[in-house]
């Protein structure tokens, strides 16, 4: 199936239920980058906390290849910014910091195989056994960005540790894909309807500061999301493509 098509179909997915969508327990979202949280689940995971479930969240790069030739931002100071930020992101959305897991590979080289691949599916399989979840949720396996996909192969890698638990990917940057792109079959999943929380998900997209203003000041060259960007996922639904078992 194209890309076009196969993300139409995606907007086009039935509505279900938190409870339809990711079963009795808790929930594990696992963000290649900080900010992809909010931008992908923020909703999901506000609705979710407002039900009281337990949310743990696994970031798996250290981010710091956003701004690569800053000097007020050098990569450790860079890392522990877009790490204070996440924090403050899932504050908003009504998680406890504490449930953030900071796996801190390198941006733009997370591998999807190996030793590291492994070492990081354990992590995310220790994070749903801490929350009892039901279901995890990572981004597109073709989300045209290196990181996306090896999340993704991560979670693969890790469902043998987690039996019984539902497997959801959410696009993020799929949408610049090229139109003719293949990417499979079509989509198989549900939306969830997240208006009653997108204040709040968009007040936590703003609190990654350093990806949506321009508080690192000395990189010309630097990564800031798009307002259309934001816009795009800020609306009133979240899309989940069943990974089937």
């Amino acid at each position: 199936m194209r890309a076009d098509d196969f993300l139409a179909a995606a907007d086009s997915l039935p509505f279900g239920t938190l409870d339809a969508l990711a079963g009795p327990g808790g929930l594990v979202v696992v963000a290649p980058h900080p900010d992809d949280e909010s931008l992908g689940c923020g909703g999901l995971i506000a609705a979710a906390r407002a039900e009281g479930r337990v949310v743990r969240l696994v970031v798996v790069s250290d981010g710091c290849g956003s701004h690569t030739h800053s000097a007020l931002y050098p990569p450790e100071r860079l890392r522990s910014l877009r790490e204070d930020e996440t924090r403050r992101a899932v504050t908003t959305l009504g998680m406890d910091p504490a449930h953030v897991t900071f796996l801190r590979l390198p941006d733009a080289h997370v591998p999807s195989e190996g030793h590291e691949a492994e070492a990081a599916a354990l992590a995310v399989a220790e994070a749903a056994r801490a929350s009892s979840a039901s279901a995890v949720f990572v981004t597109w396996r073709h989300d045209p960005h290196c990181d996306h996909k090896a999340s993704a192969a991560i979670v693969g890698l890790a469902r043998r540790h987690m039996p019984g638990v539902k497997i959801y990917e959410y696009p993020v940057w799929g949408w610049t894909l090229p139109p003719e792109t293949e990417v499979g079959p079509p989509p198989q999943g549900m939306r969830l309807d997240v208006s009653a929380h997108a204040a709040t998900k968009a007040k936590a997209v703003q609190a990654h500061e350093s990806q949506t203003t321009g508080l690192i000041s000395d990189d010309p060259t630097g990564f800031r999301l798009e307002p259309a960007m934001i816009e795009r996922l800020c609306g009133p639904s979240e899309r989940f493509v069943a990974i089937p078992a």
